[in-house]
């Protein structure tokens, strides 16, 4: 193997793979990442066994002649070397019997690379639905409902996103069992067969990092055990979780007979400022509707409160319910509306949000008893 390309070149697909990279690896080469040269195409490969980054990029064709081969060296080492190199520098890379040589300048690295042979590749599953959507599209429905993924939580499957496949809309969901986040694209969504699968956590936030050119096309495949995504830069594999998500069409509330109406802005600051005085291990705050206002009270051990007011487009009966602010602020920030819409039934009722303006993202609060 032998190549010359930019250090600026490299280190964009280099650091979206390192990402990928296992950091407390079972496997010494899965701390590796792998270079593939195929005529005037470099690719990066990382893998972790459940997640699997192919990054792409193209050598310039002037200068040095270029050999196609294939190794493997460790990721952070090439990472540091990279970003400890000037912007701008060429970097020379060349492969004698044990050792990856890189060179830039006057300075030299040599690198004991692992047999390209030896690198593990997620597996292909047969079958399964295919369709592109842009890249901005798929980004905005990460972005507006990952926040409720569960952590670590012993409900395995609730560790990951639900993706929904039908012909003309791809649905995503999230929930941690205390709040549900769900967004919906409506659009040219080809496909035969509905589908639902869970895509993990890390998979999740993964990809949510990459999609960054958002005009650009991006190609999904969803199969019986994985999940990839292609575009013209990277190729993203994902296993999938294998379980049964909640049923979330349950959990949306029907039938509320309280709406309010008020300003995402001031809202989402009243709550900002509020949550300074909450328990900081119950994060709870008090909300009491009244007609035409909002009050929000947050109490904590020391005896000390936060009150706001803010003015909403509410008549109706008075309403003292509580929320952890927490999951109110998360809220607030995924959307982007000017005005939002609380729907709201009874002190032991969950609370739907949404925007007032458009109603493809939906999100669900659970009350709290305080």
């Amino acid at each position: 193997m032998k190549f010359s390309i930019s250090r600026d070149a490299l280190i964009k697909p280099l650091n979206l793979v390192a990402g990928v990279v296992e950091r407390r690896q079972t496997l010494p080469i899965l701390a590796n990442v792998q270079l593939v040269l195929d005529g005037q195409q470099l690719s990066l490969t990382g893998t972790d066994l459940e997640v699997e980054l192919i990054g792409r990029v193209d050598l310039a064709e002037e200068g040095q002649a270029s050999e196609p081969g294939e190794i493997t060296v460790p990721a952070k080492k090439l990472v540091d070397i990279c970003k400890a190199l000037p912007e701008g520098s060429v970097i020379d890379v060349s492969q004698d019997e044990q050792k990856l040589i890189i060179k830039s300048g006057r300075s030299r690295f040599q690198l004991s690379p692992l047999p390209a042979s030896d690198f593990p590749s997620v597996e292909q599953g047969h079958g399964g639905q295919r369709f592109s959507l842009k890249q901005g599209d798929l980004k905005r429905l990460i972005d507006r409902t990952s926040f409720a993924m569960a952590q670590q939580d012993v409900r395995y499957y609730l560790n990951g996103m639900l993706f929904e496949v039908n012909p003309g809309l791809l649905r995503v969901v999230a929930t941690d069992g205390h709040r549900l986040a769900m967004a919906s694209f409506n659009g040219d969504i080809n496909v035969s067969n509905s589908a639902q699968v869970i895509l993990p956590r890390k998979g999740v936030i993964e990809l949510g990092r990459l999609l960054i050119n958002e005009n650009d096309d991006a190609e999904l495949f969803v199969g019986s055990n994985h999940i990839r995504v292609v575009t013209r830069d990277f190729t993203f594999t994902s296993k999938l979780i294998d379980g049964k998500f909640p049923d979330y069409e349950r959990v949306l509330p029907r039938g509320s007979t309280k709406t309010v109406l008020g300003s995402r802005a001031e809202l989402k600051q009243a709550f900002a400022r509020t949550a300074i005085l909450s328990n900081e291990k119950y994060r709870g705050i008090r909300l009491l509707l009244s007609s035409g206002n909002l009050q929000i009270v947050a109490n904590n051990p020391e005896q000390e409160e936060a009150e706001e007011i803010v003015a909403v487009d509410y008549e109706g009966d008075s309403l003292e319910i509580g929320f952890n602010v927490s999951y109110l602020l998360d809220v607030m920030s995924a959307i982007n509306g000017e005005t939002v819409k609380f729907s709201l039934s009874d002190a032991n009722s969950s609370a739907l949000v949404e925007e007032s303006e458009s109603s493809d993202s939906q999100y669900v609060v659970m009350p709290m008893r305080l």
